[in-house]
């Protein structure tokens, strides 16, 4: 990186950085409070808080979500007249799936191979540290030229909405010229890269009953229906035969016009196993940022261990489908849920329940915030110009600012770079990603005040 002073005061700050990181890490944040304790997430929020207040923020609240959930907002003061910018990241965390797995304790923050590794290290735990960088080195180099806001989500990965009802029951409070995501990433290390999409998403459970209880398969198999068996038929119909999602009435041939995602690269990035092919038709870019996905995300069934010879009398799945730009997740919801009713065998008795939506984004990039961010990256990453990506996950806060604060931009950027590996095992963040973004975001609130 080019020497500057903000940059040079970024790099002082690494080492602190990596403390606060380990710290913040070490609270198991998970928003499930069915699988974590709430009093995990009440510690990594009042950290939030605390780490705020120490900066000088004013207002520094701990805001109950109806969720259940605790957000974190503060407000910095900027000069008379200046813009007022929000940062947004989140402190609640994906689990950490199976802990053996990981090669090194998921809530520990461990450095391997000049990397950072943890859960939430990346996502997005490391977008908050990524935002007080920023801040502690415009305050040491001048100061900070426009108001900030940091709002701080407690439960972004359930997605149960806490935060965009209290913004939409309080909607002065979130109230910006421009709106930084830091919940996003390059588009791979090294490359300085804002999201301009994201898909929406729904959560549909459905469930299937065909007998009063369960039979042994020896004396009732062959004729008793069973449920696993019917729900594994419905869900097979959700896929074509090259695995392309297939929902009934839902479009799925739109195409990306911007940065491609090369079919080498990305099996790479998913580490894809070799001999598997990849599923769906169209380039990588059309499967992941511009058409709907499907994907089963959970299925209540015996497990192998311990299963009994018997015909299951109730199944069920929780199944995530993510829609992109252009697309209405309620109207995706309708037909997702029709979808699986109509292909339910054998009469069998199906029950659907949406418990989970957000509605897809597309950003305005002809914004003078565009312009800001692509200044400061260009300096950030010398020789690299400002990408345009999408982004398959959905984060529903951008739809709920967007309509509140129609007029505010919104950018996304952080730390999830392809090799961070977020909501899997081994999830890291790379320390010059965030030294680097950090500068860049800085170096963007300087520019951004200007413009």
């Amino acid at each position: 990186m080019s020497s500057n002073p903000v940059a040079e005061t970024v790099a002082s700050l690494m080492p602190r950085a990596k403390e606060e990181l380990t710290e913040l890490v070490a609270f198991r944040s998970v928003a499930d409070f069915d699988q974590f304790p709430k009093s995990e997430s009440e510690g990594a929020a009042r950290w939030v808080a605390d780490a705020l207040t120490a900066e000088g923020f004013q207002d520094v609240a701990l805001l109950d979500t109806p969720d259940g959930t605790q957000s974190v907002y503060g407000h910095l003061p900027g000069p008379a007249g200046a813009k007022t910018v929000l940062l947004y990241a989140h402190y609640d965390v994906q689990p950490p799936l199976d802990e053996a797995a990981w090669t090194t304790p998921p809530f520990e923050l461990t450095e391997r191979d000049g990397r950072w590794y943890g859960r939430g290290a990346a996502d997005c735990k490391g977008g908050l540290i990524m935002h007080l960088l920023a801040l502690r080195a415009l305050k040491a180099n001048g100061g900070i030229p426009v108001g900030v806001k940091v709002i701080a989500e407690g439960s972004e990965e359930m997605g149960t909405g806490g935060l965009e009802r209290y913004a939409e029951a309080h909607p002065e409070l979130l109230a910006a010229d421009t709106i930084v995501i830091g919940d996003a990433g390059n588009f791979r290390a090294g490359l300085p890269t804002v999201t301009s999409t994201l898909r929406g998403m729904t959560l549909v459970r459905v469930r299937i009953d065909t007998l009063a209880g369960n039979l042994h398969s020896g004396q009732f198999g062959g004729a008793a229906p069973d449920a696993l068996a019917a729900l594994i038929r419905v869900l097979d119909s959700l896929r074509a035969e090259d695995g392309a999602t297939t929902v009934e009435g839902l479009s799925g041939d739109a195409a990306w016009e911007g940065l491609e995602h090369g079919e080498e690269q990305f099996r790479q990035d998913a580490k894809v196993l070799d001999g598997v092919e990849l599923i769906g038709s169209g380039t990588v870019a059309d499967r992941i940022w511009a058409r709907p996905a499907v994907t089963v995300i959970g299925i209540d069934c015996p497990p192998v261990v311990g299963a009994t010879p018997s015909v299951q009398a109730s199944a069920r799945a929780l199944v995530s489908l993510r829609v992109p730009p252009g697309v209405d997740a309620g109207e995706a919801t309708k037909l997702l849920q029709a979808h699986l009713e109509a292909h339910t065998p054998w009469g069998a008795r199906v029950n659907t329940e949406q418990i989970g939506e957000g509605q897809a984004f597309r950003a305005d990039t002809g914004s003078p915030a565009y312009q800001a961010m692509a200044a400061a990256m260009a300096v950030a990453y010398p020789g690299q110009e400002m990408q345009y990506a999408g982004q398959g996950g959905s984060i529903p806060l951008c739809n709920t600012l967007a309509a509140l604060y129609p007029r505010a931009e919104i950018l996304l950027i952080g730390l999830s770079e392809p090799e961070a590996q977020i909501h899997a095992v081994n999830e890291s963040v790379s320390p010059d990603e965030l030294e680097r973004l950090s500068v860049t975001e800085a170096l963007f609130l300087r520019n951004y005040a200007a413009s």
